[in-house]
């Protein structure tokens, strides 16, 4: 299915939609540690946050750039990250940073930084190379600068 975007004026945004722009803002720029600190300080609740992060972008954040960031949601198995940074290898495009958490109910969130200045092939057929890959249960676009 291909991703959809909406411009909506801010003043239309349920609550929760802004405080998780916010959030997400307060991590971008280092004033919170962790997600629950920076949920807390914003007073949502971090399921919301979660519901919603993949999905939530400001309108600069969509702006055509270099450096992309990647959430995923991946099996907890052997092999399914180094396959996946294979992939993202096959395109040429480098991996800048990787953070992944300590899984839970067999699934780990990793994130990745991927500059694709130098990636053959459109973006989107790459986190559609990702989504379709075994193990990947989620795989989205959180960011771009």
């Amino acid at each position: 299915m291909e991703e959809r975007y909406f411009v909506v004026r801010e003043d239309m945004l349920p609550e929760a939609i802004l405080k998780t722009i916010q959030v997400k803002e307060m991590l971008r720029r280092g004033e919170a540690a962790t997600v629950h600190e920076a949920t807390e300080r914003v007073g949502l609740s971090r399921s919301a946050f979660y519901k919603y992060k993949d999905g939530v972008y400001t309108q600069n954040q969509l702006n055509r750039e270099a450096i992309v960031t990647v959430s995923m949601d991946l099996d907890h198995r052997s092999g399914v990250l180094s396959k996946v940074l294979g992939l993202v290898a096959d395109t040429e495009g480098n991996v800048l940073t990787i953070h992944q958490t300590i899984p839970l109910q067999g699934l780990a969130n990793v994130i990745i930084s991927v500059d694709t200045s130098t990636m053959n092939g459109s973006l989107s057929e790459l986190i559609e190379g990702i989504r379709r890959h075994d193990g990947v249960r989620k795989a989205a676009i959180i960011g771009q600068g």
